[in-house]
């Protein structure tokens, strides 16, 4: 089984979601309607090996808005990832007991 958090307006999330679709069954998450809790979040980033701001998009204006800072700790990251989805890197594709984030597209091909 293979799961991805989607964001279909997103160029890179619809390249992997092509990418991976002919790789067996996949549920896509549009995860900005349905949004992470804080424990799916922090699975998220043990399964990915990162540190919190590794997965987040800090360009986004809600990390400025929230007064985030890229040297905040992880707690405080991954509890503002279950409230504002949108500051979350996108797509993370999920496999095998494992997770990628498709920057490039081509990254999440190694969990498969």
């Amino acid at each position: 089984m293979i799961t991805i958090w989607h964001n279909p307006r997103c160029s890179k999330s619809r390249q992997t979601l092509a990418l991976i679709e002919d790789k067996g069954d996949v549920t896509v998450r549009l995860y900005l309607t349905d949004g992470p809790s804080l424990e799916d979040v922090r699975a998220a980033r043990d399964l990915l090996g990162v540190r919190a701001i590794d997965m987040m998009r800090p360009t986004e204006a809600e990390f400025k808005d929230l007064g985030l800072s890229k040297t905040d700790d992880d707690a405080r990251l991954l509890e503002a990832m279950a409230k504002a989805p949108k500051l979350i890197e996108r797509p993370i594709v999920f496999a095998n007991g494992k997770a990628a984030i498709g920057r490039p597209p081509e990254s999440v091909l190694d969990i498969l």
